[in-house]
């Protein structure tokens, strides 16, 4: 069967992008902790501890009352989820015979306790479903809300080895001011949008936070025996003008890529109008480079050629957001947010009163600075809160 096409998104639950298992209800037989390991389950026979086979997943007790088992994990990125895989990896005899799963936006950082609360609003984005043994358990999200939290719950009991969370990251750009922004980083609503060859690694490790421990944790191509170069495309976080980049290829010793070159434009439709950034520039093995970029154009899009091919572990961009990009992250963040958490975003932060907050919110999406000012003023809201709701949202 081929897997649906949000697979090929990043795993914005991820342990490497800072994704947490926070609680669950159970976990007698094996830790919540192992649904986000990176690496593919493994399961090793006759291999015993003091509560039974030991599986590389999470796993309840054999449940003897009404009820069912549930974790609870924070998204490393929050944003909109477009698909999520429930993978029972070498569970056979002890696999949940359904499952669930629902999301939550909740501001700040929630205690395990407070996300028990009656106060969070769950919303189901996968309905109980049959679930297979030793399957990736494949389900489809149709949302764009962006969320932040998401709860596994599995009916009654068992184990499942991997949750796979896939979407689109979606940033609050109020943390962009005032820090290095890498415009390229994958928490900050960068993507890979496509790329010449990845056979040996994935193109998207580029885009993750930290630095990479081992050359598997970045991008390789295969080796290329005919004429021409690897290459790789990215959406930025929104546009920006770029003034550094970073390529590493520590851990990559012989098979860095010999030079690479830098370029960028604001339509990948349109490479005829794009901008060299970067001319073809010497890379050095297991190094990390820092390039400074001079030319000023406002960029969407770059592609990184790597020359003749081989990998490197790490891409930065550092750039600030023009004037255009800030207002359209601005305005993706704040319609993407469930209704009760964007009306609380406005009233906590702007002194709007918690009556008109409810009715921007429920105006959304808004299309432009236009239209949110437009909504402010049919809200009612005086003109010192509107220029401080604009300021929040549209950074200006």
């Amino acid at each position: 069967m081929t897997s649906p096409r949000f697979t090929e998104l990043p795993d914005i639950a991820g342990r490497m992008l800072g994704g947490a298992v926070v609680d669950a209800n159970d976990e007698f037989f094996a830790e919540k902790e192992n649904l986000l390991n990176p690496e593919p389950a493994v399961y090793h026979p006759h291999t015993f501890g003091h509560k039974g086979q030991i599986y590389d997943g999470w796993e309840t007790r054999r449940r003897r009352e009404p009820g069912h088992d549930w974790a609870v994990i924070r998204l490393g990125a929050p944003g909109v989820i477009r698909g999520v895989d429930v993978d029972t990896a070498f569970f056979k005899g002890n696999y949940p015979e359904h499952c669930s799963v629902e999301a939550a936006s909740v501001p700040g950082y929630p205690s395990p306790e407070e996300l028990r609360g009656e106060g969070v609003a769950w919303v189901e984005i996968v309905g109980r479903s049959a679930l297979q043994g030793d399957t990736a358990n494949l389900f489809p999200v149709n949302s764009e809300q962006r969320f932040t939290h998401v709860r596994l719950n599995i009916f009654p009991d068992g184990g499942v080895a991997r949750l796979r969370v896939h979407g689109d990251v979606v940033a609050d750009p109020r943390w962009f001011t005032g820090v290095p922004l890498d415009l390229a980083a994958m928490e900050n609503g960068g993507a890979v949008t496509d790329c010449s060859n990845g056979f040996f690694g994935t193109p998207a490790n580029l885009l993750l936070p930290g630095n990479a421990r081992v050359m598997g944790e970045g991008w390789e191509t295969a080796r290329r025996r005919g004429d021409g170069n690897e290459w790789v495309g990215v959406r930025l976080a929104e546009e920006g003008v770029i003034s550094q980049v970073e390529i590493d290829t520590t851990h990559f010793k012989g098979n860095a890529p010999g030079w690479f070159r830098l370029t960028g434009g604001t339509d990948p439709d349109r490479l005829e109008d794009w901008v060299e950034l970067i001319g073809r520039t010497r890379l050095q093995p297991d190094t990390r480079h820092r390039f400074p970029v001079v030319a000023d154009t406002p960029v969407k899009h770059v592609r990184v050629d790597a020359y003749p091919d081989g990998g490197f572990g790490r891409l930065r961009v550092y750039g600030e957001l023009t004037a255009a990009g800030r207002e359209r992250a601005g305005l993706a963040f704040f319609d993407r947010l469930p209704a009760g958490h964007a009306a609380a975003v406005l009233a906590s932060a702007t002194g709007v009163s918690a009556e008109a907050a409810e009715v921007v919110a429920s105006k959304r999406p808004l299309a432009d600075a236009a239209g949110l000012h437009a909504v402010l003023d049919s809200a009612g809201v005086d003109s010192a809160a509107a220029e401080a709701v604009s300021t929040l949202i549209l950074g200006a």
